[in-house]
């Protein structure tokens, strides 16, 4: 059985706590890999690598960091597909979808790459008689991330290539699901020549990440997950005195307005509720329809997914792979279950769905739920799975209302011919990422990712320029080269003249 371990100084580090992880194949059940589990020991053996490696990376050039990130951009690019079949393997994504993770992981890295553009400071000169002020930002020291299982190479991506290049070091916590990509990223971050202890891998569950959260030398921890252990990871963290930036869970609408093509929007709704099987926090799981669109609407939707094909990733046929682990499928089909009991309509059950010859794999098929009160399960709770609600709205007004009352404020989107309405839309939206006529707005690597609400915990949303502030400090100088002449005593307040 394959073991996955540890990468701390640069090289690979054998699990030494005698305890170890399940990682399944979601399309056979099977479990081929086993990922050690961290000791409190071995996290502060990775901390204590990486806080020696800052003292000479914080120093390194610009021109050097950054000639390291462009080499390691290259190799990603050349490594891309076998990136991205670890990532089926260990998730069950299809292979195209896995393909598109690591594409935009790399629009990161070429972020990270122009850094030198991003930490640009200001001067301000005679500010007072003689006197300049100018401001920097500097790297806060060794920082942590843990990430989710739902992208095991992007979410990472988001992360320490741009806190490294803000002159960092880096410990990441990836997913003990699907532990494998994450450290082929570390191997690659290694040949491409990142220096030792710059970016190390702990595996773990809890312990790993309790550590992580208490040890008093990371100064900052990035976490993407679900909103209970967002909110967990920022109380447990900042009780430590860290800077914290934490993205929780979602339910994100998509409201169809009465003159959308609706041929567009179902097309959309089955793209966005059940790529990469609902498994993604941007993912849309309510679908708004207002006034009389709705009937015709779920009409278009059942008829789109009744034709997907569900089957293992690495069939080039398959549109939709299984569920992380059995018990997550089991938990979803849960929903779809109880939605009946709970007032809404089901239209298509994709619970109880098997693939022929993968009978044991996590699979399960689409589901769509029409009508869903709000106060049904199905509609409250973030189910990240292929299940996607319907809801009946008469008015603009009513459809607004209900999207702002949600706990979560994650990602939402509008689809409609009126460019007056969507203007309206957008600012009347309380969400921190919105779509109009696009059902997933995860935005370009150089602007930042993160919601509103229970879908961020912290101050600073990921990557682009909330990205770089969060990885680094700001300092102001205040300078003065006297003449000769200048000198005497003044024991006064400071003032400018």
């Amino acid at each position: 059985m394959k073991t996955v371990n540890h990468w701390i100084g640069g090289k690979p580090v054998e699990g030494a706590s005698g305890n170890f992880g399940p990682v399944y194949d979601p399309a056979t059940g099977t479990q081929p890999t086993r990922v050690a589990l961290a000791s409190v020991d071995e996290v502060d053996a990775a901390v204590a690598d990486a806080k020696e490696a800052f003292r000479s990376w914080g120093q390194v050039s610009l021109a050097k960091r950054t000639a390291i990130l462009y080499k390691y951009r290259e190799l990603l690019d050349a490594h891309r597909d076998e990136i991205a079949s670890l990532i089926t393997a260990e998730h069950g994504k299809v292979h195209s979808d896995a393909l598109g993770e690591v594409a935009r992981g790399l629009e990161i890295v070429e972020l990270a790459c122009g850094i030198a553009h991003k930490l640009k400071g200001e001067l301000s000169t005679e500010v007072s008689t003689g006197v300049d002020v100018s401001s920097i930002r500097q790297p806060l020291g060794v920082v942590a991330g843990i990430t989710p299982f739902n992208f095991p190479a992007m979410v990472p991506l988001w992360m320490f290539p741009v806190a490294i290049a803000c002159g960092n070091t880096f410990v990441l916590k990836p997913s003990e699901k699907d532990p494998s990509a994450s450290y082929r990223l570390a191997e690659l971050a290694a040949e491409a020549g990142l220096p030792a202890g710059v970016l190390n891998i702990v595996q773990g569950d809890k312990v790993a990440v309790d550590r992580l959260l208490e040890h008093p030398d990371i100064a900052a921890v990035s976490f993407v997950g679900s909103t209970p252990i967002a909110r967990y990871i920022q109380s447990k963290a900042v009780e430590h005195g860290k800077r914290v930036q934490a993205l929780g869970g979602a339910k994100n609408h998509m409201l169809v307005l009465p003159d959308a093509d609706l041929d567009f929007a179902a097309d959309n709704a089955i793209n966005a509720a059940y790529g990469s099987a609902g498994e993604r926090c941007m993912a849309v799981s309510v679908v708004v329809a207002v006034g009389d669109t709705g009937d015709e609407l779920v009409k278009k939707i059942a008829e789109r997914a009744a034709g997907l094909r569900i089957g293992p990733g690495t069939d080039p046929s398959s549109e939709m792979g299984p569920l992380i682990t059995r018990e997550h499928r089991d938990k979803v089909a849960s929903y779809v279950h109880g939605a009946a009991a709970q007032g809404a309509e089901v239209v298509v059950d994709g619970t109880g769905y098997s693939v022929e010859g993968h009978e044991d794999g996590f699979f399960i098929g689409v589901s769509l739920l029409d009508k869903v009160p709000v106060t049904a399960d199905a509609y409250q709770d973030e189910i990240f799975g292929p299940v996607l609600c319907v809801v009946r709205a008469e008015t603009y007004e009513e459809a607004i209302e209900l999207i702002n009352s949600s706990r979560w404020g994650n990602g939402t989107a509008v689809f409609t011919r009126d460019g007056g309405a969507a203007r309206r839309f957008q600012l009347d939206v309380e969400a921190g990422m919105v779509g109009v006529n696009v059902p997933i707005p995860v935005p370009v690597g150089y602007h930042s990712f993160g919601g509103w609400k229970e879908s961020l915990f912290g101050d600073h949303h990921i990557y682009g320029n909330d990205g770089v502030h969060f990885y680094t400090r700001g300092k102001v100088i205040t300078t003065r080269w006297p003449d000769p002449s200048d000198g005497g005593i003044n024991l006064g307040f400071p003032r400018n003249h």
